[in-house]
């Protein structure tokens, strides 16, 4: 399938929109690991690339960089559908399905990487799905979406954005910084 990343587009199944995904396959006989790579909490799939993509190629892995509704800012329009949203989570593990029903993927072999925003999804995708992945890996991750929005204040607009709100301001509200933040999700991990 060549030595480049292409796009693919996979389907919601909890929505049916269609999600871009970066994708790279080895060119390489039998069933090859598979790197998932979640970018940071500013970007989108293409901020990875650069620093996973020669790391696969070298050891003949696949990668996928899955978009999960964007960046977690108020500039993206659907930052609500963002942020370890349900839609968000379930768009990993469809892209993740579809490339397993695309090529030959060890099914034992399923990595899940991300540092910042990143390893906050990589946290959530551990207690979403833990027997799914080999090893997850989550450097710097935030854990409690409620507590980062009081200690910094420049990213407060943007997890209201993704949240409804500031915390306290309903029940719904609330809820919702709870239920994207890996610290609620800590025993299923």
């Amino acid at each position: 399938m060549g030595q480049e990343m292409r796009e693919i587009e996979t389907t919601s199944t909890l929505d049916g929109s269609r999600e871009p995904s970066l994708l790279y396959i080895p060119d390489r006989d039998g069933p090859v690991p598979l790197l998932v790579g979640l970018h940071t909490w500013s970007c989108d799939r293409f901020n990875q690339a650069g620093p996973m993509l020669p790391f696969c190629r070298e050891r003949g892995w696949a990668l996928l960089l899955p978009e999960f509704r964007g960046s977690n800012l108020t500039t993206n329009p659907r930052a609500a559908q963002a942020c370890a949203s349900r839609p968000a989570r379930r768009d990993i593990l469809d892209a993740v399905d579809r490339v397993s029903g695309e090529r030959a993927i060890d099914p034992e072999g399923i990595f899940l990487l991300g540092g910042s925003g990143g390893g906050h999804m990589a946290l959530m995708m551990a207690a979403e799905a833990p027997g799914r992945w080999r090893a997850v890996s989550s450097w710097v991750p935030i854990t409690d979406l409620a507590a980062w929005h009081a200690q910094n204040p420049n990213y407060a607009p943007h997890i209201e954005a993704c949240c409804g709100g500031p915390p306290g301001a309903s029940e719904a509200v609330d809820r919702e910084y709870r239920e994207r933040s890996p610290v609620s999700h800590a025993k299923a991990m």
